[in-house]
C-alpha cells in the first residue's frame, strides 16, 4: 500500500522516533508498504517518521542510481533501530540534498564522508559498521529523519532565510509533486 507522505511543518517530522523489536505489529506489512512508498515517490530512501510513525526504521534503495554509483547496482537495505555511533569529521564533502518531505527544496549540505553505525536488518541481525561514501550521506539525512532533524538544518542561516518562501510554501501545500503527500492542517 502506497503511503502519503508527511511535508515539512508536520510535527511527527520533529520528534525523536523510538527503537522497536522484533514484535512490532505487521513490520513486515510495513516494510514492504515503505517500499512501495518509496518506489512510487521515485525517492532513494524513507524514514518512519515522513510515513507518520515515531519509530525507528528506514528503507534506503541506491539501485536506480548504478549508473553513477556501480557499487550500489544491487542495494536495497532495511535498517532498524539505526543509531550513529561515530562521525569520522577528517574528510567532508559538500553535495546537493533533497527531501520528499520538502519538495522542490534542494540545498548544498556539507557531511563527514565517513560513519560508524550501528543498526538491526530484517531479520534483526545486529551490525556494526564504517560506511562512507555517497551510502554514508544517505544513511546521516535519513538517520536525521528519527533524530527530528531535516537536511534543512544542516544549512547556514542565511540560506534559510533565503528559502523561506519556499518553505512557506510547502507548508501551505503550494508545491507540486508526483507522490501522495500530507500537509500540515
Amino acid at each position: 500500500m502506497i503511503l502519503p507522505i508527511y511535508t515539512y511543518g508536520q510535527p511527527i517530522l520533529r520528534k525523536v522516533a523510538q527503537d522497536i523489536d522484533k514484535n512490532y505489529p505487521d513490520l513486515d506489512t510495513l516494510i514492504e508498504n515503505m517500499w512501495e512508498t518509496l518506489a512510487e515517490s521515485d525517492g532513494i530512501g524513507l524514514a518512519a517518521p515522513q510515513i507518520g510513525l515515531a519509530i525507528r526504521l528506514v528503507v534506503i534503495d541506491l539501485r536506480d542510481l548504478k549508473d553513477t554509483y556501480p557499487e550500489y547496482a544491487e542495494f536495497k537495505n532495511v535498517y532498524i533501530n539505526p543509531h550513529i555511533i561515530e562521525f569520522d569529521e577528517t574528510h567532508t564533502d559538500t553535495s546537493e540534498e533533497g527531501c520528499l518531505s520538502l519538495p522542490a527544496i534542494h540545498e548544498k549540505v556539507v557531511r563527514p564522508t565517513r560513519i560508524r553505525v550501528r543498526y538491526c536488518d530484517a531479520d534483526f541481525q545486529e551490525h556494526d559498521e564504517w560506511v562512507e561514501g555517497y551510502l554514508a550521506r544517505v544513511m546521516q539525512h535519513e538517520f536525521d529523519h528519527l533524530d527530528g532533524k531535516m537536511f534543512i538544518d544542516h544549512i547556514s542561516p542565511l540560506r534559510k532565510q533565503l528559502i523561506k518562501s519556499k518553505l512557506r510554501s510547502v507548508l501551505q501545500g503550494k508545491f507540486r509533486c508526483s507522490y501522495k503527500v500530507k500537509i500540515p492542517r
